[in-house]
């Protein structure tokens, strides 16, 4: 396994992070302890969670399924950094979402008692709240700091200009702001090219990036169309604007005797600013997958022909679209 440092901070997470969305919906808890295990005995050592995945939303079901796992198992709480998230979706109460200082306090006390443990190694804001001030967030940030429960914080979904004035009002209170940015970026989906990345690098913000096979687009979808998996949801509503592109992929993976997820994913992690690329595996199988991906060796041809294939946007902002 590789590590790296998570943006400007010193914790070392390893370059793919164990995504548990699935855990609780389409992923039983037993199926969900194996997954856990096998990431583990890899060196997986970056786990990501929310309070909001399962189902019922309100019931915290995921945490709770890593919560067990880590209580079965001496010592593997001290062994992983544990990420979840807060901002909303957890009930009817005006106060029950967003991040306002009274939710993100009672989000992180319910988080905590979910995963069984008495911090949060990363705690990430979910998506931006515009009606939140952040001398606001920031407070209520450093508080659960202070108190020992968070150690390092982290945003979500953030445009580039949100990171610039999360990063700004965090200085003015001289606290250490945010450590990363969690967003959706993969060979399909380029445009935190032009804001984002440019924002992580200049405050020292890692990277991760969620999403990387775009809900299964990038994982061989059309061998799986006949599947109940490929001929329904988010991977069969984007390969109907983007056959050729997906087909032209699949083709040239197979040119290199590569899986189609493998390639995406290492082309990932030999992108800039990216700390590390969140798998979310259903079953064990999946994250061997992605494993692979960490012993690809993609040279300048094969990157080349992938922005080919997946054009970005251009590089940063502005070049990318003005002089």
């Amino acid at each position: 396994m590789e590590y790296t440092h998570l943006g400007r901070s010193g914790v070392s997470v390893s370059r793919l992070c164990l995504g548990t969305m699935n855990f609780g919906e389409v992923t039983d808890e037993v199926q969900g302890h194996k997954i856990m295990d096998r990431a583990l005995d890899q060196g997986i050592n970056f786990f990501d969670t929310s309070s909001t995945y399962g189902e019922p939303r309100a019931e915290g079901i995921t945490e709770q399924i890593i919560g067990r796992w880590l209580a079965s198992g001496s010592g593997r709480r001290d062994r992983i950094v544990l990420a979840t998230k807060v901002y909303g979706g957890k009930g009817e109460w005006p106060n029950d979402s967003y991040l306002s200082a009274r939710h993100i306090r009672q989000a992180c006390e319910d988080s905590l008692r979910w995963l069984g443990t008495d911090h949060l190694d990363l705690y990430q804001m979910h998506h931006i709240d515009r009606s939140t001030p952040w001398e606001e967030i920031w407070e209520a940030m450093d508080i659960l700091r202070a108190q020992g429960k968070i150690i390092y914080t982290g945003s979500s979904n953030f445009a580039g200009w949100h990171i610039a004035q999360a990063q700004e009002a965090a200085r003015h209170r001289q606290s250490l702001g945010l450590v990363s940015e969690q967003s959706l970026y993969n060979l399909a989906t380029r445009a935190v090219e032009l804001e984002v990345i440019p924002a992580c690098k200049a405050y020292g913000v890692g990277l991760i990036s969620w999403s990387p096979l775009h809900g299964g687009l990038l994982g061989g979808v059309t061998r799986k169309e006949r599947s109940v998996r490929g001929s329904t949801g988010r991977a069969a509503q984007a390969l109907a604007g983007r056959r050729p592109q997906v087909e032209e992929f699949e083709a040239f993976c197979g040119e290199l005797g590569e899986t189609p997820a493998s390639v995406a994913t290492s082309w990932l992690l030999r992108q800039p600013a990216i700390s590390s690329v969140i798998v979310g595996p259903r079953i064990v199988e999946h994250l061997e997958d992605a494993l692979r991906a960490l012993e690809l060796d993609l040279d300048e041809a094969v990157l080349g022909r992938l922005d080919d294939i997946f054009p970005g946007p251009g590089g940063p902002a502005p070049e990318a679209y003005a002089w």
